[in-house]
């Protein structure tokens, strides 16, 4: 037969017991009333991974940024500007055909990106050379079929070098400088920006909430990674299009 003391710690057992499943049954209806009331699903919905894959407009003083106006010629000679691309969704870069180092990487993921999108006729592309005194309409018609480039909405354009380096420099904050000691001569970045279809750019944001403004267009996404451990974006970049051309 079981002594008091087992008794008594029998008792305590079932108390506790109790106490533990009314605390559940509590928890339970709390979070009941929560799912109801839309607040667990409003939660998970704006979780930082959720704001993360957002793409968002990138604000200048509180100013959505937008593409500041341009007119440039293109391949075939034909004179194209921002008012183009309204109601496209398309990429921004900036390179140069005689390149040495990065562009032939960024033409080969733009490519890549021409064909994931081939069939969207509200994509395309805007490549503006840093180099407009070597790249003519002929130069730049020549690269195009170089590199397989057959999207018409995909222009690679040339015109006045300072005009260029202002859209550049202060249109995007982009880099675009000649610089005699610099691979191939000039100085540029590698990045992609993102437009919607009204003329604003946008990005998805960082694992810190800040926006990524640009997509790094150096790394293809078979080589994943660089040699410093930076990740390729393409991947992101396609996902980013996507969710824009469906807006």
């Amino acid at each position: 037969m079981p002594t008091g003391a087992n008794k008594k710690r029998k008792y305590t057992y079932v108390w506790v017991s109790a106490i533990i499943l009314i605390f559940g049954i509590f928890a339970v209806y709390e979070i009941t009333k929560k799912i109801k009331g839309g607040e667990v699903v409003e939660h998970d919905r704006m979780s930082s991974v959720a704001r993360q894959n957002e793409v968002g407009f990138i604000l200048n003083n509180g100013q959505k940024r937008s593409v500041p106006s341009f007119a440039f010629l293109n391949q075939d000679s034909t004179l194209v500007t921002d008012r183009d691309y309204l109601g496209k969704v398309y990429i921004v870069e900036f390179f140069f055909t005689t390149c040495p180092t990065i562009c032939p990487i960024m033409t080969k993921n733009l490519v890549e990106l021409q064909h994931t999108f081939e069939d969207q006729s509200d994509f395309g592309v805007a490549s503006f050379t840093i180099n407009p005194r070597y790249d003519t309409p002929s130069v730049l018609k020549q690269y195009a079929e170089r590199y397989g480039i057959t999207d018409k909405d995909w222009n690679l354009l040339t015109g006045d070098q300072d005009k260029i380096y202002k859209l550049a420099q202060e249109g995007f904050y982009i880099v675009a400088n000649e610089v005699e000691d610099a691979p191939g001569g000039f100085e540029h970045s590698g990045m992609f920006a993102l437009v919607d279809k009204n003329g604003y750019i946008r990005s998805r944001k960082d694992e810190f909430g800040n926006p990524l403004i640009y997509y790094r267009g150096t790394i293809t996404e078979k080589q994943g990674e660089n040699s410093e451990g930076e990740e390729q974006q393409i991947t992101i970049l396609k996902e980013d299009i996507k969710k824009l051309l469906e807006e």
